[in-house]
């Protein structure tokens, strides 16, 4: 089937039923995926997926209803009924599909599939998720189950028409390896976890290494226990770093900007740390795994500063609250096809620094290495963070012996001053949001 016909075809029907505007946003999609247990498959999975959502304008009243059925009466009762919702809503000024302009030029992405995840052959995962699960026994007699061992691919494809001349396509690929093992030492249990995932097979981490990596972040936590309340400098391993980056491009959303429901709202253009901290989400990241030629509604992605050398720069906005905001929509829209845009992230970090992660660590005389932190992340109203924390403390420069039971509370704005080391380790571990190392001059500890 000829989707990028049928997505035109949708939209001049849904213009003929009445409608001053129209957009059609398709998705197809394959995957699979397998879990081991003990050498054996727990479960394996292989679907399919397609669906179309069909977005309407009348007289400003928005209309929106999907499907996943491609026969043509289905297709013709979900146009019917976005226009007919359509007629029902309340009118919005605002309301609009993003016009010619917005909808400009795309750049050039860069390679987004590979043939060589599209043509896997069956087995490759079960042998993926084996070797996992073999590698991560092997590496300490102390691994005695894994929670989860798994390997999977994805394969997806992108179509969109407006009548406001849009036409776009693009398709990608997906593949991961993951491991959860359990470790214990007679005493207690302890749970670690490493994963990877990319675009392209020849990127992925081997996963041989994604068990023994799990495999040692499990038995490093043996023994863990609580340390004293204090105020200590505090690291982040590249994947707690990125929690507190998915935190911070939380607070630049710009609807939550526009609501003044975010710390950051009243900052564009102040400075809130050093001149060494940028963070940036970029849409034409080579090989990123969000990367992509335009948003979920069509709208050119770019790279957009919202951290730029310590100064606040900009927000995340898309068409709709762009508008509201009196500002430009950043090709930030996200959705899916049974879904309308909303705000989103892409390819979202923090630009590493020129100190390994050891440097950071040596400067520091008494502080904890998070490894986890447990909870639900930083309110971006306040930017009060308070997290459960597991960890290693630092002693002297020297990782010492691990820590869980203790919470680790800071606030946005006083972190992002206090980030005084930032690693060269910047990695994209399990999504499209990285980080590096990085480091604060004091968080609150508090334990026994």
């Amino acid at each position: 089937m000829d989707y990028q016909q049928l997505a035109k075809k949708i939209v001049q029907r849904a213009k003929k039923k009445g409608a001053q505007q129209a957009e059609a946003f398709l998705e197809v999609g394959r995957q699979s995926s397998v879990r081991v247990h003990q050498g054996q498959i727990e479960d394996l999975t292989q679907s399919t997926s397609k669906g179309v959502g069909v977005r309407v304008l009348v007289k400003d009243r928005l209309g929106f209803a999907y499907t996943s059925d491609f026969e043509p009466a289905a297709l013709d009762h979900i146009i019917d009924q976005a226009v007919k919702l359509a007629g029902a809503a309340a009118p919005n000024k605002l309301n609009g599909l993003p016009s010619g302009k917005e909808l400009g030029r795309y750049a050039d992405t860069g390679l987004l599939f590979d043939t060589k995840v599209a043509e896997l052959p069956g087995d490759w995962k079960l042998k993926a998720a084996l070797e996992a699960e073999k590698a991560g026994k092997a590496e300490d007699p102390r691994i005695i189950a894994f929670n989860a061992v798994g390997a999977g691919d994805f394969v997806s494809e992108v179509y969109v028409a407006s009548t406001e001349g849009l036409s776009g396509a693009y398709s990608g690929t997906y593949v991961y390896v993951y491991a959860m093992p359990v470790a214990s030492d007679g005493q207690g249990l302890q749970t670690g976890y490493w994963l990877d995932y990319k675009r392209f097979l020849d990127d992925l981490e081997a996963p041989e290494s994604v068990g023994r990596e799990a495999a040692r972040r499990a038995v490093r936590m043996l023994g863990a226990k609580r340390v004293k309340t204090q105020q200590v400098p505090v690291i982040f391993d590249p994947l707690v770093a990125a929690s507190f980056v998915s935190d911070l491009a939380s607070a630049a959303d710009g609807n939550a900007v526009y609501q003044k429901a975010s710390v950051l709202a009243p900052l564009k253009g102040k400075r809130l740390a050093g001149e060494h901290v940028t963070l940036v989400d970029d849409g034409l990241l080579p090989r990123g795994l969000a990367t992509a030629p335009f948003d979920g509604e069509g709208v050119p992605t770019r790279r957009t500063p919202i951290l730029d050398k310590g100064v606040m720069s900009g927000f995340l906005y898309d068409a709709f609250t762009a508008r509201k905001a009196k500002a430009r929509t950043t090709g930030n829209a996200s959705r899916s096809y049974n879904a309308l845009p909303s705000i989103g992230t892409t390819n979202l970090y923090l630009e590493p620094g020129t100190k390994s992660p050891q440097e950071l660590l040596k400067d520091v005389d008494s502080g904890l290495y998070v490894t986890a932190l447990l909870g639900h992340g930083a309110d971006r109203v306040t930017g009060e963070l308070s997290a459960g924390a597991n960890g290693i403390w630092i002693e002297k420069g020297e990782l010492t012996y691990p820590v869980q039971e203790v919470t680790v509370a800071g606030n946005l704005l006083r972190m992002l001053k206090d980030l005084d080391g930032i690693g060269s380790d910047l990695q994209f571990r399990g999504g499209s949001v990285g980080a590096p190392t990085v480091r604060f001059r004091q968080l609150t500890v508090s334990g026994e």
